[in-house]
Parts: structure tokens; sequence; C-alpha cells
């Protein structure tokens, strides 16, 4: 009783309180209510309540809730013989609860469904639970509502995966209801004849259909349900059940499980001729809405399943087509969207080579795939003209809130994909000229002066959508449109569609004829573009660079005005609006325009613009450089590592990089403390070591210091990672030995102090993220330096601490070094350096094999197995039967409650299956069941963890120097 007058106290208090503190506080009292009591108690404080006639609306809900969760999660912690116990309860309340409150009842039918999952049929009595259910009806009719709610949830339940059953008791659970098909669906049929229960009886049976059971398609299509729910597809309403069967039934035909079309010819007889039969009611103007969405997912969902049918081309499956056509058509985009997926998968079927493999010689697929292109081509045409007036802002376009604009932003994305099907099917030269001939039409009906803009600028979004399926040698045209959008208006969104309209199709501008003379025409679009808004300017430079790349060679003459378009940009002259962000695409543009120079001249044009991003930051060095916010120095460095990325001089880069190293000397000394400024001028240090290569050698050992010397002091991940771009680049030279070994001892071995524990680790990820991809990169560049050396085991160590760290990226690389360690001998076949490791591996090995169990039981997300079970199956393959011997270790740790002898030797086997060289897929299943077999609920998992103690592996700290 305490507890349930506490219960009910929370409940009144989370609902009505007036206090926004107390109903924080009996939310979390509830919460750890239905977490933390003893799973029976729970049961039976619910229990009481729900029986209890003064129990609020409120209060039914949370304890039905209650009830459900713990029979999902806690069933094992109930005492032995429960279950007769708890079934007759939970009968009691399903009849209780007959007519509702509906959300009461339903979460009474998943709780019962739940129980039928964990106990075998046997409990039930003979027949399982369908059997008892059918007893139940008919012994109690009046309470029919009810028991038809645990027979919709039913199959539901069969792959939910919150109820905490043994994989195998799951698989035997969808045997038991898939082999009770034909009794379930009698009790169905027989339930029909209560005409007030027609629509829960179809909700049923759509259910049972998503079991996927192969009953056969003759059996079906003249089956009572069926029947029914196809003569309630014309009524007024349209009847949602009805849709809903009529929808499992299209899947269910086309399932493999269920022999798959061929199989189910004679159901698809039946349901096609009666769905089609609905088409005129999309053009019904007087039809309800969620009546025509309803009909259009009909058409949707023939489309997607039959389209390898329809495909064929044959005269019925035009008709399929035309009418998805229609759908396509509809005015409601969550309408026409439905079927933009049909269009995709029928686009990759008309043109994938596998689609036509079983017609042999190349010239009968040629010619097959030629007859159906052809018959398909005028539904494509079609389909152009249909979707493109979908992109046209709306008039009252200003008024947009920012979830609006995301949505149309998404709609247009969606649009676009369905063009480039029909560019692939068409040809894009082909759908340009539908297109072309359509911005004509809508420029005659705004008056040949784009006195509306909006139609042309939807039309030119979509011939930017279709930019590389259009030719470089297309002459019809392009020509054309460039012309046309020299005249355009200076209206915003329509300037910034012609921005990257021309940046879109920058390869055939390289190409064109008249390139050369259309260039200076087409900057000018983007000067003034740049000058018009914000997202104008973004789209503008973004085309600046897809010019400067595609037409590099034809703008070697013009870097002088380039270079003054970058500056006003930079410098925000001319009025231009170009964010420090994106003006980064600027500097990558003429960075591949100085690339195509002789190297004379691309000395002298990268002086400039280096001159032009270190100036000022000398002239910030001459102030208090500690005081400047990081924004004002990184916009600059970041120009500088743009510059030695893209520029493809190697020597220019490297006098670049020595003649400004005093700059970033100062840097380096002045901010180390702060990580933005700290991580750009590495990213600048690292593309020029990376472009510059041997031509950086004076500059690498001053650079190498700084990081060692600044690592010990301030910690910052950035410098572990320039280390690895240096490792991967000198690694190797003999020349830079003596450097690279003391960076690689001083960065480990510091690092290594600092991650003593699983704590450590997690409070520092991207240290340890960039630590450890550094050591792979040792690994695989300068293993001559790196596994002999004495920082090589406490790394080891430390990465065994941290393979638990919860951070995703720092987890991977951790994971990602130790497979590397285990996988020595595909990079480093030196007897030497497998020798060093074995002996750091084999004394370790039953520890890392089961923090490895650990991390795959629960102590990492389910999400990281992949990752987890790929070490654990190099650390096989590499120590075989030993590596087995200590995985049975391992397991043998857990108890028997959480894992059975049966679950475990499965496991164990197919470990040994791969030590002996099985497939990896032969593990994988066995991992996986492994995982769900000690996830299954909260108790289990931490009895699993408290055995295998992934956590309690620490280091002795050395001092940090």
């Amino acid at each position: 009783m305490e507890h349930q007058n506490a219960v009910k106290e929370a409940l009144n208090a989370l609902y009505h309180h007036p206090d926004d503190t107390v109903r924080v506080q009996a939310d979390r009292w509830l919460q750890t209510f239905q977490g933390t009591l003893d799973a029976w108690q729970a049961i039976h404080v619910a229990d009481n309540l729900l029986h209890d006639s003064s129990s609020n609306l409120e209060t039914l809900i949370f304890c039905s809730q209650t009830l459900r969760s713990k029979v999902q999660r806690d069933f094992e912690e109930l005492p032995p013989g429960a279950f007769q116990k708890l079934r007759q309860s939970l009968t009691t309340l399903l009849k209780k609860f007959h007519k509702g409150p509906p959300k009461v009842r339903t979460q009474i039918s998943i709780a019962v469904a739940a129980l039928a999952v964990h106990v075998p049929a046997a409990d039930w009595g003979d027949g399982g639970i369908i059997s008892w259910l059918r007893d139940e009806m008919n012994m109690h009719p009046e309470y029919v509502p009810g028991f038809l709610e645990l027979l919709t949830v039913l199959p539901e339940e069969t792959f939910n995966y919150k109820i905490a059953a043994r994989p195998d008791r799951r698989r035997q659970f969808e045997n038991e209801l898939t082999s009770q098909m034909d009794a379930a669906l009698n009790i169905l049929t027989a339930c029909l004849n209560i005409t007030e229960l027609k629509e829960q009886v179809l909700e049923a049976f759509a259910s049972w259909l998503r079991l996927r059971h192969g009953i056969p398609g003759a059996v079906l299509a003249g089956h009572p349900l069926v029947h029914a729910a196809l003569s309630s597809l014309n009524c007024d309403p349209l009847s949602e059940a009805s849709v809903n069967v009529i929808s499992e039934l299209i899947h269910h035909t086309a399932s493999p499980s269920s022999g798959g079309i061929s199989a189910q010819t004679p159901l698809i007889q039946v349901i096609v001729p009666q769905i089609l039969s609905l088409k005129a009611h999309l053009r019904d103007s007087s039809k309800d809405e969620e009546d025509v969405k309803a009909i259009g997912r009909l058409f949707a969902d023939v489309g997607d399943s039959y389209v390898e049918l329809i495909a064929t081309g044959s005269d019925e499956s035009m008709v399929i087509v035309h009418a998805l056509l229609e759908v396509t058509a509809h005015p409601e985009f969550d309408i026409a969207s439905m079927t933009f997926n049909f269009w995709h998968s029928l686009q990759l079927m008309l043109t994938k080579r596998d689609s036509y493999s079983s017609l042999g010689s190349e010239a009968s697929i040629e010619a097959e795939r030629n007859r159906r292109l052809h018959i398909f081509q005028p539904a494509y045409q079609s389909l152009v003209s249909l979707v493109g007036f979908r992109v046209q802002y709306p008039e009252d376009y200003q008024g947009l809130t920012y979830e609006d604009l995301k949505e149309f932003k998404q709609t247009r994305y969606a649009v676009a994909d369905v063009l480039i099907d029909a560019a692939l099917i068409l040809g894009g030269d082909t759908t340009l000229k539908i297109l072309y001939m359509k911005l004509l039409e809508a420029n005659a009906q705004t008056g040949n002066d784009f006195q509306d803009w909006r139609p042309a600028e939807a039309i030119l979004f979509c011939i930017w959508a279709i930019s590389n399926y259009v030719s470089v040698v297309e002459a019809e045209v392009m020509p054309q449109v460039m012309a046309l959008l020299q005249n355009l208006p200076q209206q915003a969104q329509l300037l910034q569609t012609a921005c990257l309209l021309v940046g879109a199709y920058s390869k055939w501008l390289n190409a064109a004829p008249a390139s050369v003379s259309i260039l200076p025409s087409i900057i000018r679009i983007l000067m003034s573009g740049m000058g018009t808004s914000e997202d104008c300017a973004a789209a503008a430079a973004l085309a600046f660079r897809h010019i400067c790349d595609d037409c590099r060679k034809n703008l070697c003459g013009y870097f002088e005005d380039l270079f003054n378009i970058y500056c006003m940009a930079i410098n925000g002259g001319g009025g231009y609006k170009v964010s420090a962000e994106d003006s980064l695409n600027l500097v990558e543009a003429l960075g591949m325009v100085v690339t195509e120079l002789p190297l004379d001249q691309a000395k002298g044009a990268l002086e400039k613009l280096c001159f032009s991003a270190a100036s000022p930051l000398e002239e910030a060095a001459k102030e208090d450089l500690e005081k400047k916010h990081a924004r004002e120095l990184t916009v600059h460095i970041d120009r500088f590592a743009f510059l030695f990325r893209y520029v493809n001089h190697p020597e220019a880069v490297a006098a670049e990089i020595n003649k400004h190293w005093a700059i970033f000397r100062i840097i380096f000394d002045t901010r180390p403390w702060d990580m933005r400024t700290m991580e750009s001028l590495c990213r600048a240090c690292k593309y020029a070591v990376r472009t510059s290569g041997r031509y950086i050698i004076n500059t690498i050992g001053e650079m190498l210091a700084k990081i060692q010397f600044h690592y010990q002091q301030h910690h910052q991940p950035c410098f572990l990672y320039l280390s690895s771009e240096v490792i991967k680049i000198f690694g190797s030279d003999p020349s830079c030995a003596d450097y690279l070994k003391n960076l690689i001892e001083t960065l480990f071995a510091h690092t290594t102090c600092l991650m003593t524990s699983i704590k450590e680790v997690t409070a520092r990820p991207d240290i340890a993220d960039d630590c450890f991809l550094l050591a792979s990169r040792c690994l695989r560049y300068c293993p001559h330096l790196f596994i002999p050396s004495p920082i090589f085991p406490p790394l080891v160590d430390c990465a065994m601490i941290g393979i638990t760290v919860q951070h995703r990226e720092a987890c991977h690389s951790i994971l990602t070094f130790l497979t590397d360690i285990f996988d020595l001998e595909k990079s480093v076949n030196e007897e030497q350096f497998v020798l060093i490791r074995d002996n750091i591996i084999i004394p370790r090995g039953a520890t890392i094999t089961r923090i490895l169990i650990a991390s795959l039981a629960g102590a990492l997300p389910s999400s990281r197995l992949d990752t987890v079970t790929y070490s654990l199956l190099a650390l096989t393959r590499t120590y075989r039967l030993q590596a087995v011997g200590w995985a049975k270790e391992s397991v043998s740790l857990i108890p028997r409650t959480a894992l059975t002898e049966t679950e475990s030797t499965k496991f164990l086997q197919a470990l040994s299956d791969i030590a002996y060289g099985a497939d990896v897929n032969s593990l994988i299943g066995h991992v996986e069941e492994l995982s769900d077999v000690c996830r299954r609920n909260r108790t289990v998992q931490e009895l699993v963890q408290a055995a295998l103690k992934p956590l309690e592996l620490n280091l002795v700290a050395a001092p940090v120097s």
C-alpha cells in the first residue's frame, strides 16, 4: 500500500502540481520506481492499482506501462511458478479493459504477448497461446475486442528486441506463431461476422501478414479476409485497416519467403485490378485528402513491389506506369513523392546490366535494353514535366519559417534525384532540351523579362540538377542558357541558382569552343553574385572554385584579374559579402590555377597569395598576440592551409613555409594553449608537409621540436595528428630517424602518463583518438623505430585500458591499433618485430580477450560490434588455439544464468573454426547472438560486466615531465 499511495501521489504531482521543480522530482521518482524496484514487487503494485476502481486514467496508463516493461525486460527475475499467476492477472485485466481506455488495453496486450515470447508454448496448454486465446474467446465472447488486440500485437512482438528473451527462444516463438497461422486466420475469419469489429479484425490480419509466412497465393486469393479488405476499398471514407491489409498483401506477394511473385500470381491477379480501379479517385477533388493519400500509397506499393515485372514493358505493366504518373501528377507533394522511389528503382532495372544477365549474349542484352528504354522514354519525359514545377519558390517565400525553408529544400533535392533518374533513361541532353522548352514557356508567360523570377529559377535549378549527365560537347541548348544567364535580373535567389548552375557546368565551359570568350562574362555573373547576399556569395565562391578547377588552363593568363577579385572578396571591397569560410573556396580556386603555371610564375603567384595571408598575422604579432580572438588568426592561417594543400608545386610551397616559418613559430610559442589556433596552425603545417615532401627538410626539425615541447605542456591533440603526417612522409627516411625516434618516444611517453585509467581516457577522447591513429601510422611507416622502442609495451597497456571508451572515434582508433598489431605480418613480415610483438601480446592475451568479449557483451554499444569482432578475429587468426583458450577462460567467468553452456559452446566453436581458417561470416552471427543474450536486460548486462570486469585495468603512472 505504501508504494501504491506513493505512485498515486507522484503521478498527481507530475500532472497537476504548479511547481516545475516538484514535477521534475516526481518524474524522477517514477522513473526510479519503474527501473529499480524488484520486478515482482513492481508488477504487484502496478497490478493492484490497475484493479483498483479508484485509479484515474494517468495511474492506469503508468501502471500498464510499468507492467508491460517489467514483463518484457525482467521476467527472468520473477520467482519460479509465477507464470500462471501472472497470466491469470493479465487475462483479468485484459477482460476488464476490453472496451478501453485503448492505451491501457494495448499495454496489457503487449505484456501478455511478451509473456508468450518468454515461455514455451507448452506452458499455455496444447497448441500454445493461439489455442488458449481461441478457447478464451469462445468462453467469453463479450471480451472479444480485448482478445483481438492481443491477437494483433502477438506477431508484432515477435521481433521486439525490448523483450529480454534469448535468441533461441525468440526463434522458437516465431516458429510457434507461423505454425499457428491458419488457426489465427480462422479466429479472425470467425470475428468478421461481428460488423463493429471489422476494422479491428483487418488490422489484426495485416499484423499477421507481416510475419511473411508462405501462405500459397491461391489460398489467400479466395480467403474471406482478403475479400473483406478488397470490398472495403470502395467505402467512403476509405477503410484504413483495409489499405493496411492490401499493402501487406502486396509486400507478401513480393517476399522471397512467400515463394516470390510467380507463386503468388493468383493473389496478384485479384489485388492489382482492384487497386487500378481506384485511379479515378486521384483526380476527384471531392475525395478526402487522406483517402487519396491511401490510394497513392497502394499504387506506390504496387510499383515498388512489382518493379521487376513492370520493367519488362508489357501492356499490363504500362497500365500501372500510367497510373503511377497520375499519382506523381497530384498537386500535393506528400502524395506525388510516394512514387519517387519507384521511378528510381525502375531506372536501375532498365539501365543496370544485371537486369539482363539471363539473356546471355551481349547483342541480346543490348537489343532488349534498347527496346525497354524506348518503351519507357515517354513516361520519363512526362515525369520531367510533372516534377519541375514542384521546386518553384512559393509567392510568400520571404515569410517562410526555418522549418518551412528546410522542408522546401528537402523537396528540391528529392525532385533533383527524380530528374537524375530521368536523365539516365532519356540522356542528359534530351532532358536538358525538355527543361529548356519549359524555361522558354516560363519566360514567355512572364513577359520575356522575368517579371516573375520564380518559374525561371525553378527550371534553372532543374538544369543544375542534371549537370553531371549533360555531355560536355552539347552545343544546342547550353550556349543559349549561358547567354540567358547574363540578362537575369539581380534577384538574390535567382542569381544564387545561376551561380550554382555556372559552377555545375564548369566542365562544359572548359570544353566549349568559345570558352575563352565566354569565361569573362561568366566571371562577371559570379562577381555580381558575391555582392548580392551571403547565400548568393557562397554559391558564387563555390562556382568560382569549380570553374578554376576545370578551366584552369584557360584561366592561367587571367591570374592578376582573379587575384584582384580574391583580394576584394576577402577584404570586403566592392560590396562583396563572402564569408571567411566561403573565401576558402576562392583560395582553393586560385591554388588550382597556380598549379597550372610554370614553376617560376607559380612561385611569384604563390608568394603574392601567401603574403596576403601573412600580412594580417604579422600585424597581429606586433600587437598583443595572446589577447587576440582565435578567429582573428585562424581565418588567415586557414588560407595558408588551403594554399599549401591545393598548389601542387612542392618546391614553391616549401619556399613559402620556410619564408613564413618565423610567424608560424611566433604563434606556436605565443598561443600553444589555444586549441582552435593550434588546430588551424597544425592543419597548415600538415598540408605543407604533405605537398612539399623532402623540400621541407630544413624546417621539419624545428617543427618537430615545437610539437614535442608544447605537447608536454598543453596536450593539444592536433600536435599528434601533425606528427602523424610527418611520420607518413618521413617515417622511412634514414636521415630523419633520430628526430622521429625522439618524437615518438616523447609523445607516447607523455600520453601514456595522461591516460592511466578508463576514466582518464574518457576525459581526453581526442588525445586518445589522435594518439592511436599516430601509433597505427608508426606501425605502418616506421616499425623499425616504433616496435623495438621502450614505449611500445606501455602503449599497448594504454590501448587495453581504453578499449571500452564510449567515444566512437577514440574507441575505433584504439581497436584499429590493436588489430594492426595482431595483423602485423600483413604489413611488416620481419621476424624480429613479430617476436617482439608476441613477447608483448601473449602475456596480455587473456586480458585483451576478456576485455574484447566484455565489449561484445555490453561494455560498448552494439553499434561497435563489427570493429570489436574484427579485433577478436585478428587476434584469433594470429594466435589460433591459444586465443580460443583465452576466450574459453573469459566466457567461463560469465554466470550460467546469463549465458548457458549451449550458448557459450556455440560461440567458442565458431571462434575455434576461425582459428582453423573458417570464413569471417561464420563468426558474425554467433557474436551477435552472444551480444544479444548478454544485453537482454540491464540485470543480465550488469551481471556479465561484473564477471568480466573490463574497467578494472590501470597503469602505474610515471611522473609527467
